[in-house]
C-alpha cells in the first residue's frame, strides 16, 4: 500500500469560452492504510477530485504523489489503483470469476495464481458461492461485492470508492458499510471513499474531507467535525438533523458577557471560556450554534422546569421511536430539539427551552467562520 499526497490541484472546465474551476487547489495526505472520506453535496467536486487521482480527469494544476512517486501525467493503467464505481460496470456475460479475474488475465498473471487471487478476495467477501453466477443471477448488494471483488484481487496500491453504496436500499447500505470498514481492518489498505451520504463518512472514515463549491471546508476525524465545525457549512452538513443556528448579539449591558437572540425570545450567559473570547464583541452580532440533542426541553408549569434561556413554541412533532424531534419556534427563529419518546408537549403549546451550555458554538455572520473559544 501507499500513502496519497495531492499539492494544489486544480481543476478547470472550458465553458463558453470562459474557464471555470471545479476543484480549487486541494491540498491533503492519505496516509498509508488511512480510510479518507470526501463528502459534500452534488457537484462540490468530490467526484472530480477522486477522478483526478484515477487518472481519469488530467490536472490542471498542481501535483499528485502517490507514495514517493509523481503520478501527476502518468495513465490510469500505470497508477496501480482500483476503482469500485456506483455502477457496479460488471460484465454481463461474464460470470463473477470471470468479472474479477478479467484485469489480472489482460496482465499476463499465470492462471494458478489468479485462481487464488480471486478465491481468496471471495472468501473475504463471503462470496464463493456467487462465483459461478453471472451478474444478473444476483442482487445488487452481491453484484457490489463483486465489484469490491475485482479491485481487491489486483492488489493495487490504493482503493478508490466512487459512491459505491449509492444503488442500494437503506438496509443493504448499512451493511455494506460495515463490511467495507472490515475489509478495510483486514487489508490494512489506503482508501478513498466518496460520497453525499454524511452517516457513511461519520461511520467509514478515519479522516473526512468535507467540500463545497470545488473547496475543502474541513479535514478532520469525524468526532471532531461534528464537535468543532470550522464554519456554518461544515456546522449545518454534519449531522442530522443539522445543528440549529440562531442571530443574535453579544450583550455586555448587564456584567455578565451574554448570547441575547435578534427579537430578544432568548438570552444566554456564556460560560467562561467563550466570554474571554468574545470580550470586544460586545454589541457585535453572532451566530449561535447548538445541536438538536443540547438543547433542553420543559413543560411549562410542570415539575420538571428547569432554568431557560427562552420559551418556545412547538409546531412539528417527530417521533423515531427511540427518540423524538421537536421542531420549534422562538420568536421569529426556527429550531429543533432532539428528546426522550415520550415528550408531554403537543403541537401549538409553550415550551422552555435552555442549551448546554459547554456545547455551545458560535460563528461570524460575515464570514460564516466558527469563533475559537479562548
Amino acid at each position: 500500500m501507499a500513502s496519497v499526497t495531492l499539492e494544489g490541484v486544480r481543476k478547470t472546465f472550458q465553458h463558453d469560452g470562459r474557464e471555470q474551476v471545479a476543484v480549487h487547489d486541494v491540498d491533503l495526505h492519505v496516509a498509508d492504510g488511512e480510510l479518507v472520506v470526501l463528502v459534500g453535496p452534488s457537484g462540490c467536486g468530490k467526484s472530480t477530485t477522486l477522478r483526478m487521482i484515477a487518472g481519469l480527469e488530467p490536472i490542471s494544476r498542481g501535483s499528485l504523489k502517490i507514495g514517493d512517486r509523481l503520478v501527476t501525467d502518468v495513465p490510469p493503467k500505470d497508477r496501480d489503483v482500483a476503482m469500485v464505481f456506483q455502477s457496479y460496470a460488471l460484465y454481463p456475460h461474464m460470470t463473477a470469476y470471470d468479472n474479477m479475474a478479467f484485469a489480472l488475465t489482460l496482465r499476463n498473471v499465470p492462471k494458478r495464481e489468479i485462481d487464488a487471487r480471486v478465491r481468496e478476495a471471495a472468501a473475504i467477501l463471503g462470496i464463493e458461492a456467487l462465483l459461478p453466477r453471472k451478474p444478473r443471477q444476483m442482487s445488487g448488494g452481491q453484484r457490489q461485492r463483486v465489484a469490491v471483488g475485482r479491485a481487491i484481487v489486483r492488489k493495487p496500491q490504493v482503493f478508490l470508492f466512487d459512491e459505491p453504496l449509492s444503488n442500494l436500499d437503506a438496509q443493504l447500505r448499512v451493511a455494506m458499510r460495515r463490511e467495507l470498514s472490515r475489509i478495510h481492518q483486514q487489508l490494512g489498505a489506503t482508501m478513498i471513499y466518496v460520497t453525499h451520504d454524511q452517516v457513511e463518512a461519520m461511520t467509514l472514515g478515519d479522516r473526512i474531507v468535507v467540500m463545497n463549491e470545488g473547496r475543502v471546508q474541513q479535514i478532520d476525524p469525524p468526532l471532531a467535525l461534528y464537535e468543532r465545525p470550522r464554519n456554518t457549512f461544515v456546522a449545518t452538513f454534519i449531522g442530522s438533523p443539522p445543528m440549529d443556528l440562531l442571530r443574535g448579539e453579544i450583550d455586555a449591558s448587564e456584567g455578565a458577557m451574554c448570547y441575547r437572540s435578534t427579537d430578544g425570545a432568548i438570552t444566554l450567559t456564556l460560560p467562561r471560556q467563550w466570554a474571554e473570547r468574545v470580550a470586544a464583541w460586545g454589541g457585535r452580532e453572532v451566530l449561535l450554534g447548538v445541536r438538536p440533542e443540547d438543547v433542553r426541553v420543559s413543560v411549562l408549569g410542570g415539575a420538571t422546569d428547569a432554568p431557560a434561556a427562552g420559551r418556545a413554541r412547538v409546531e412539528l412533532i417527530e417521533p423515531l421511536g427511540d427518540e423524538t424531534l421537536l421542531t420549534m419556534r422562538a420568536g421569529n427563529q426556527e429550531l429543533t430539539a432532539r428528546v426522550p419518546p415520550h415528550v408531554s408537549a403537543g403541537v401549538g403549546s409553550e415550551v422552555a427551552i435552555g442549551f448546554d451550555p459547554d456545547r455551545i458554538h458560535l460563528f461570524d455572520p460575515a464570514t460564516e467562520q466558527r469563533l475559537s473559544e479562548a
